[in-house]
């Protein structure tokens, strides 16, 4: 039978570990009673000690004035009326007989009383909280109601032909006085509680959190809003702004010539005396509000389904914990510290009970079409799940990797493949494509630990890369995904390399590589429901999020995977030069060193060794922007000084003079002191002077320091790998290809070590300000008069 506590932290919220009953503190309290008890029961000790007690407790009894006190048991537990400091009712608990550790049990009571009291505020706080949003839901839901009402009023009665529906509009008037585009994003920063880091403000990786709308302030005409269809919207004379998100870069663009036209407006207005112009919101604009809205009802939901279980989960503790307090002590109080707390608020307030059925109604009415299951799906995702299937196919196909890869090594070594100045058709054809799966697949594997690893530890990865709880992968689907891969890999090259032996030719033979390249390609771009469609889908989104920086909205997972791809400057270059190699035909006459010779693409060896980090660099740009915080900025320098050093690098590969030696071991060293110190101060949060845990921080995920400070002298070994090219070491009697792949390697194993300890700190982040579900931007927003 699993034991409450471990239950009780498997269920428990990981953002809101703190705000929990502490019940190990309490547990320790009653496990000093317990001490007490067993090495004072002794029959003379408990003789001697018989007689004082009980006169002790017939005097505590009564009192001055012959009242008596057993009506209230051993304890009694006062109720302080809330006051103007504190927020709601404090509890206290007077001891009214002696314990056989009066200190101990004082020290218990007065834990617990703290922990009851804890519970109360916090719950208190959140229920204000989600309250608060509630209303503004329904607002918001009401005013979208009222407009999508006016929109199909004035498209059902024609006033546009067919082709110009999608453009139809209501037409309202707005002021010109309007905030730029950078102020408004800092002030709806102000009202969002986004994450905080030292270094990466994640977050959120939703396209709504923290965005910079496009504000346009509805000019009231006497309390009104008056169409083109004639109908008058009265929304109580309020004057309104539309937030809509840049998410794209479309709506990029149009932010900034907003910004130039805002301009031209505000300067004619000065000119004429104006007032303003009309904008328009047509049905893509209540399209996305539609979908802000949406988005914000099911984090509502998710937020109060996260409070039931606080509720819960805190009252199942206090009920076990007063069971063993009465086992050890032989009082009976359990009934009456009970009674106080199921009388208490958070246990006796239905204001979240209510309000969750009023949020399923309204999403079951409004985005739903009366269908509850359908909404169901929404607001209350069920997760897949794990199947032994997959354990047996991981065995499987690892058995078959195994034997393929070892029957590979055993012909490779035969026939001298690796060996230096031999077989360089195959080395510089065939090698690059075996290294570019060896690393992707190696990192996705490291990744796969990752969420393991994070899983093990109560890092909640799902919710900081927001990713969709029935559809993200986990651990066992990478594991899968990983094995089945390179088997096919290492069999299709066992494949080529046999044929090769039996004297086919490398004409004959040379497609195949290519081939098994395509078919990747194709599975990756595959459209229809296999093999992971939705992670497919997701992963080449965050690629063109990437490729397309600064122009898409940065979230968490977009510069996540960027930081991956900084790490796999190889699997691109390998990549760039595969693909070179097929495109341009030379595989038909094995001229492989045609691709080395043409200008464009040397060029664009350059470009592809540091355009990782210039994507990186434009992604700090974009958040700097938007967030106005001079870390980006500073993160900024740590991806050009790294694009600094990798050019250097390419630039002495192919001239290998003193001069570039110089400018790549001043280079590199500068980049790497740059990003070790973000490494551990910014990303990890680590060497931290004043911290409970010597050079560390003061909340740790892992029980033993000593893993974080391996970690450490790890990372610095491994951003050494530079060093390589400056020393020129290789392994002996092996080509200098190989040498390189193992190199990569480290710097991908590195990256996967980065990962873990990046997400940890960012789920200590979150954790410290205890928020568990993403605070969704509404649309519309209310405007004073004094502000337009």
């Amino acid at each position: 039978m699993v034991k409450f506590s471990k239950q009780f932290e498997g269920q428990l919220i990981p953002e809101w570990k703190e705000a929990f009953v502490d019940y190990w503190q309490l547990k320790k309290g009653i496990k000093k009673i317990q001490i007490f008890n067993n090495t004072n029961n002794t029959p003379n000790m408990h003789q001697t000690s018989s007689m004082p007690k009980s006169i002790i407790s017939s005097i505590r009894n009564y009192s001055l004035f012959g009242n008596q006190h057993r009506e209230h048991g051993p304890i009694q537990v006062h109720r302080k009326l809330a006051s103007s400091t504190s927020k709601g009712d404090m509890y206290e608990t007077e001891l009214l007989e002696q314990f056989a550790d009066s200190d101990a049990a004082k020290e218990f009571f007065a834990c617990l009383d703290h922990q009851l009291n804890k519970v109360n505020k916090f719950y208190r706080t959140k229920e204000e909280e989600f309250m608060e949003r509630g209303d503004s839901l329904r607002k918001q839901m009401k005013i979208l109601v009222e407009l999508k009402s006016t929109f199909l009023e004035k498209q059902g009665k024609g006033g546009c032909s067919q082709e110009s529906k999608e453009d139809q509009s209501i037409s309202c008037t707005f002021s010109n006085e309007e905030d730029s585009v950078r102020n408004r994003e800092l002030q709806e920063e102000m009202q969002e509680t986004s994450t905080d880091d030292k270094n990466e403000t994640p977050f959120s990786d939703s396209p709504c959190t923290g965005e910079v709308g496009k504000s346009m302030q509805m000019k009231s005409e006497d309390g009104k809003l008056r169409t083109h269809s004639g109908r008058i919207n009265n929304y109580q004379g309020k004057n309104l702004r539309i937030n809509i998100p840049l998410t794209t870069p479309s709506r990029t663009f149009s932010a900034i010539s907003y910004l130039v036209r805002e301009d031209l407006l505000n300067q004619s207005s000065r000119k004429c005396g104006t007032e303003g112009g009309k904008i328009h919101v047509n049905k893509t604009k209540l399209h996305h509000a539609e979908k802000m809205i949406k988005g914000g009802f099911i984090e509502l939901y998710k937020g109060l389904g996260y409070l039931k279980v606080y509720r819960n989960l805190n009252m199942l503790a206090f009920l076990k914990i007063l069971k063993k307090f009465d086992k050890v002590t032989a009082k009976q109080i359990l009934p009456i510290y009970l009674k106080v707390v199921e009388s208490s608020y958070f246990n006796s307030s239905d204001k979240v009970m209510k309000l969750a059925d009023e949020v399923e109604e309204l999403f079951v009415k409004k985005f739903a079409e009366d269908n509850r299951r359908k909404a169901m799906k929404y607001l209350r995702p069920s997760q897949a799940k794990e199947s032994h299937f997959v354990t047996f196919f991981i065995g499987l196909f690892t058995g078959c990797l195994l034997a393929l890869l070892a029957g590979y090594v055993i012909m490779a070594h035969v026939t001298g493949l690796y060996r230096p100045k031999q077989h360089s058709v195959y080395m510089e054809t065939v090698y690059p494509v075996l290294s570019m799966f060896s690393l992707m697949f190696l990192h996705f594997f490291l990744y796969g630990c990752n969420i393991l690893a994070w899983r093990k530890t109560r890092i909640n990865y799902s919710f900081i890369f927001e990713l969709a709880p029935t559809k993200d992968l986990k651990y066992g689907d990478i594991f899968l995904v990983c094995t089945m891969a390179m088997t096919t890999v290492i069999g299709v090259i066992s494949l080529h390399l046999t044929l090769l032996t039996k004297g086919y030719s490398y004409a004959q033979v040379q497609n195949i590589p290519g081939l098994l390249l395509l078919v990747f390609l194709l599975m990756l771009v595959c459209p229809f429901n296999i093999i992971y469609r939705s992670s497919r889908y997701r992963f080449l989104c965050v690629i063109r999020n990437i490729t397309l920086s600064p122009l898409y909205k940065v979230v968490m997972l977009d510069f996540f995977m960027a930081d991956q791809l900084c790490s796999q400057v190889p699997m691109i270059r390998n990549l760039e030069y595969v693909a070179c190699y097929y495109i341009t035909g030379s595989y038909k006459t094995q001229d492989y060193g045609y691709c080395m010779r043409t200008k464009h693409y040397r060029d664009l060896a350059y470009a592809v060794s540091f355009l990782p980090y210039y994507w990186r660099a434009m992604q700090c740009a974009r958040r700097w922007f938007e967030e106005g915080q001079r870390s980006h900025l500073v993160n900024l320098g740590k991806y050009v000084s790294a694009m600094l050093a990798a050019g250097a690098k390419v630039a002495y590969e192919k001239d290998e003079s003193i001069v570039w030696l110089c400018l790549v071991v001043i280079m590199s060293s500068a980049a790497t002191m740059y990003q070790l110190y973000w490494d551990f101060v910014k990303d990890w949060g680590l060497l931290q002077i004043n911290s409970n845990n010597p050079w560390l921080r003061n909340e740790l995920m892992l029980q033993r320091k000593s893993i974080y400070y391996f970690s450490m002298g790890l990372n610095l070994i491994l951003r050494l790998a530079w060093l390589q090219t400056v020393l020129h070491s290789s392994f002996e009697s092996v080509d200098y290809r190989v040498t390189s792949l193992f190199l990569a390697a480290l710097e991908v194993i590195r990256r996967g070590l980065w990962n873990f300890y990046r997400l940890e700190n960012e789920h200590l982040n979150n954790a410290g300000k205890f928020r568990a579900v993403k605070t969704v931007p509404l649309p519309f927003h209310e405007v004073d008069e004094e502000d337009l």
